[in-house]
This record gives structure tokens, sequence and C-alpha cells, in this order.
């Protein structure tokens, strides 16, 4: 079973292709058919913004254990412009590009663990895993 996928993301293709590249890792992991579709949500979301905001990017996930669990890492990296106010970035309806501002929030909701790392002319890493249940 593959455990990890890197897509680089340059068009809405990429997009896609990660999209599938998740749920397939998801499934393989066996997430049930509802939190594969999360997982897939969760990328579409991260991919998104990458294009959105930085032009391009990297999508990598891995399949990653515990002592109790395992789960799926996803980091999405990019280095574009970064986000100058994190908190209000994580604001739902707060958004710089004129979209309805679900996305990093969203991504939030959907997954167990959340974390972003970004500066003003450094670029941004979000990393975000879902653990089985």
């Amino acid at each position: 079973m593959e455990s990890e996928c890197k897509v680089r993301i340059i068009s809405e293709r990429d997009i896609v292709v990660a999209r599938q590249k998740g749920r397939a890792l998801a499934t393989n992991l066996g997430f049930s058919l509802g939190n594969a579709t999360l997982i897939a949500t969760a990328i579409s979301e991260l991919a998104r913004n990458v294009i959105s905001y930085a032009g391009e990017g990297m999508i990598a996930m891995n399949v990653i254990y515990d002592s109790k669990r395992e789960g799926l890492l996803i980091v999405a990296s990019d280095e574009g412009p970064g986000i100058s106010d994190i908190p209000r970035a994580l604001r739902d309806g707060f958004s710089t590009s004129g979209s309805l501002g679900i996305g990093l929030p969203g991504v939030r909701r959907l997954m167990d663990d959340f974390a972003i790392d970004s500066e003003p002319g450094r670029g941004t890493i979000v990393t975000v895993t879902k653990w089985k249940p």
C-alpha cells in the first residue's frame, strides 16, 4: 500500500489530482467513505488556496502512526506572499481573494489537527491530520 504521495500544485488540474490521491490514500488506510470525502475536501481547499494566493506549491500526504492510532498527515506548502494576520485568516467569512472565505476555517473544522506557519514574504505551510476513529 502506498503510504505517501506528493503533488505539485500549479494548475486547477493538480487540485483534482491531489484530491483523488488523498481520497485513495484515505480509502486504502481504511477510512470510511465519509471521512475519505472530508479529507479530499480539505485537500481541495488547501490546494485551491495555494493556486489563489501563491500561484504554485506542494501538497504532501503521508500515512502516520502513533502508539494507538493511524492517520493521514497532509502538508500544503508554498512560497507565496504569506499571511500577515493568521487569526483573521482563520475567521469564517474572511477572504482577501473575494471568495466566500470558507477555506482555512473549513479545513480546520474538517480535520482533527490543524497548524499553520506563515510569515509575510516567506510563504505558508498548513499541516493537518485526520485520525482513524
